[in-house]
């Protein structure tokens, strides 16, 4: 078994805050993140996929398919956006990372062809914090 990765960048805006829950509550549980004016975080995505090399190419997948699937059914709908507000996979959804791995791991999934596995899907916020998502 092969495990193949591409990573991708995005910038992204969003807010952490529960309705439910009054301002002095939700920023003692998020801090900063509860900013009513939002914050910003430059993301590294990346995306691994496994599976058998093919026998003529030698590749598990082709690392241009994937990035375009990358490309065309998760980035376009994230970069530069307000996740709270513009991104269609996250309504309804507490905007945080692990949320985000998740949708994007779903968004994705649809999109692969069968002879490729989704492995995992691991977001940085911040270079000291990061997610991994295993499906």
């Amino acid at each position: 078994m092969i495990y193949l990765t591409r990573i991708e960048h995005f910038n992204a805006a969003h807010k952490l805050f529960n309705p439910d829950w009054d301002f002095q509550k939700n920023e003692e549980v998020f801090g900063k993140c509860a900013n009513d004016n939002w914050h910003g975080h430059n993301y590294e995505l990346y995306v691994t996929v496994k599976g058998e090399p093919n026998p003529d190419t030698g590749f598990v997948f082709d690392v241009k398919k994937l990035g375009e699937i990358i490309r065309d059914q998760v980035l376009e709908k994230i970069d530069h956006r307000n996740l709270n507000v513009d991104v269609d996979f996250m309504k309804g959804l507490m905007c945080s990372t692990e949320n985000l791995a998740i949708g994007i791991w779903n968004e994705l999934k649809k999109y692969l062809p069968q002879e490729v596995v989704l492995h995992c899907i691991k977001l940085y916020e911040t270079p000291k914090i990061y997610v991994e998502y295993f499906g």
